[in-house]
């Protein structure tokens, strides 16, 4: 049963927003020292050794091996490609950067649903995805940024292909694995992945192996950002439904870009604010959070 939120429960989601804020920063820490195979691999594998032990003891595994196959190919589209873009874009370009492109997602879902399983698009969604767009370009454009387009369009592109793929990988659950359990789909998927990406991780190994405190930022994506942060996200969906957990990702670019500015003292631009404000627009008007708000307004 679904229950209105409570204080705690918003706490809750500001909280997973600022864990998953977190994750971009961490990854531009740790990409340029391990490299993208690498460290997408440690990253997934410390993950599924935390949320394996849960996700058995919940009984949850069956549903894992019952829908391998489909979970295989999500695996794909939802972390071993789209993990390895974004730590190949966080080596050159900033935290707070990354996470608005990444913030993207919804707008590629939306088209991806609409073009290939029929799903409806309102006049409002489709200038959300529009206003959301330029938010991308004001942000690509910034010619105060520190990750000018000229000399980082490959690290540009990764990032908006990854939110691609994870557009691809929001319809394909929706669609192929409605009603099994999300802690299953995320364990059989780091699974995958994990095994997917153990030989590139073999093959694009540094040259010296980091050492020290780096380490703990490795484990942090793993544990924290992607065991930890899905419990508290399946926790809330049943507590407070999906639509209202899913809110959280509204969030994570402004933790994102705080978290870079305070920590790796990136700059903060007019550019970045007024790009991330029409992103975070354009996605409320996509998926119809904007509506909502208006008639609530009224």
């Amino acid at each position: 049963m679904i229950n209105p939120p409570t204080l705690r429960d918003y706490g809750e989601l500001v909280l997973l927003a600022a864990i998953w804020g977190s994750s971009f920063l961490f990854l531009r820490i740790t990409a340029p020292v391990f490299g993208p195979a690498l460290l997408i691999e440690l990253r997934v594998l410390s993950g599924l050794v935390f949320l394996l032990p849960v996700c058995v003891y919940l009984g949850k595994h069956k549903d894992a091996y019952a829908n391998w196959r489909i979970i295989a190919v999500v695996s794909l589209t939802n972390m071993a490609i789209p993990f390895c873009l974004l730590a190949f874009a966080s080596m050159s370009i900033g935290a707070g950067f990354a996470s608005i492109l990444n913030s993207t997602v919804p707008f590629f879902a939306a088209l991806i649903g609409y073009i290939f399983w029929d799903q409806r698009l309102s006049l409002m969604s489709l200038l959300g995805l529009f206003v959301g767009f330029s938010g991308v370009v004001i942000l690509v454009l910034d010619p105060n940024g520190a990750t000018p387009f000229a000399t980082n369009k490959l690290a540009i592109a990764a990032g908006i292909t990854g939110s691609l793929f994870y557009g691809i990988a929001v319809n394909l659950t929706a669609q192929k694995l409605r009603g099994i359990s999300g802690l299953s789909i995320t364990v059989g998927s780091l699974f995958f992945t994990s095994v997917i990406l153990s030989p590139f991780a073999l093959l694009f190994q540094p040259d010296v192996m980091p050492t020290g405190t780096i380490w703990l930022s490795v484990f942090a994506l793993g544990v924290l950002c992607t065991g930890i942060a899905y419990l508290m996200f399946y926790r809330l969906i049943a507590k407070v439904g999906a639509n209202r957990a899913i809110t959280s990702t509204f969030l994570i670019p402004v933790f994102s870009i705080l978290w870079g500015a305070l920590f790796l003292e990136e700059q903060i631009t007019f550019y970045m604010l007024g790009g991330c404000l029409l992103v975070l627009v354009g996605i409320s008007m996509t998926i119809g959070k904007f509506e909502l708000l208006l008639q609530r307004w009224r």
